[in-house]
């Protein structure tokens, strides 16, 4: 019986490994596994939708929904998660030396729609009552001149953003201080150059990051994973398959990391690691699906209206191909 045939693009984590050496396969479909990094993966399916199924930006994701014909459709899988805590970078010489310090300060940031700086904004704001419209923000690439935003962006005036300069680096200016902070998923190479020029805002940022998770009950959803909605349209069986796979795929990884005869990993102390998950997050410490992620999506979501990203705050139900937000029953 012959199978669609599917492109996917996606980096190379633990937890989709399998859908890339095949031995995970969704139901119907020949997968064709394309591992780039997720700059170029964005980059490529926003600008030109070159994937059948791409990983995506959570936020810029949510920034195509506010189209007349939206270009894409998700499911409910989350490849990346990150605490941002540690993302918060500052200039030895602003003087910033506490999180309300940033009010009214100069921050790169790599795109304002990137989804890192989202919720770096947002927790900022509700932990530390620092308002996002109180900063400037300078936009431009990190550590290559020429970056711009994947996405027109149509803010209310209240935002203050603008490109820094055609052969300026957002790495170089931190460090020379020309910004007072960056808010960033990539460390800025002048962190590990330059130590006493750019500093983390949070140095014991795993103890911050657990308290503010014991707190708010937020791991932080980075990715998403998208379809072009029109092949989702002619076959709307292939959401539930993908669904299916991702999640297969990612219970080899928590069978994996659960091993103690060898270590499956280059960390020295796995077998902590992932007791301290547990103990810290729950059994299913990175969880799939519409309802155990229902409390963090309304979060983002609220984020990035506040931020004015999202015409409207969206509900979490409106991301989702609907065949993915329940399952049969025997």
């Amino acid at each position: 019986m012959s199978r669609l045939q599917l492109s996917l693009a996606c980096w190379d984590y633990d937890r989709t490994r399998a859908l890339a050496d095949g031995s995970v396969r969704p139901e119907g479909i020949d997968l064709i596994y394309q591992n780039l990094y997720v700059e170029e993966t964005f980059f490529r399916m926003l600008r030109n939708r070159e994937f059948d199924a791409a990983e995506m930006s959570l936020s810029s994701y949510c920034v195509s929904l506010m189209k007349e014909d939206p270009a894409f459709i998700a499911i409910p899988v989350f490849p990346s998660r990150y605490f941002r805590h540690s993302c918060i970078f500052v200039s030895s010489r602003s003087g910033i030396r506490e999180p309300k310090d940033l009010a009214g300060r100069r921050i790169g940031v790599p795109e304002y729609q990137m989804t890192a700086p989202v919720w770096i904004r947002g927790l900022l704001q509700d932990e530390y009552g620092v308002d996002p419209a109180s900063c400037e923000y300078l936009t431009g690439g990190e550590e290559e001149p020429g970056r711009d935003e994947k996405l027109k962006l149509d803010l209310p005036a209240k935002f203050k953003l603008k490109p820094i300069g055609p052969k300026q680096t957002l790495a170089r200016m931190i460090a020379d201080g020309d910004l007072d902070a960056m808010h960033t998923a990539r460390a800025p190479s002048t962190f590990s150059t330059q130590p006493d020029a750019v500093k983390r805002l949070f140095e014991n940022f795993v103890e911050v990051e657990k308290a503010y998770y014991r707190k708010t009950k937020i791991f932080p959803i980075m990715h998403t994973v998208v379809m072009r909605r029109e092949l989702y349209r002619a076959n709307r069986w292939i959401a539930q398959s993908l669904y299916k796979a991702f999640v297969q795929a990612q219970r080899r990884t928590y069978d994996q990391l659960a091993t103690t005869m060898a270590l499956t990993t280059m960390l020295p102390w796995q077998a902590a690691h992932v007791e301290e998950a547990r103990r810290e997050l729950g059994e299913d410490w990175w969880p799939y699906g519409l309802e155990p992620n229902r409390h963090v999506l309304k979060t983002f979501l609220r984020y990035h209206h506040e931020q004015g990203l999202s015409k409207r705050r969206l509900k979490a139900e409106e991301l989702f191909a609907p065949e993915t937000l329940e399952s049969f029953r025997v």
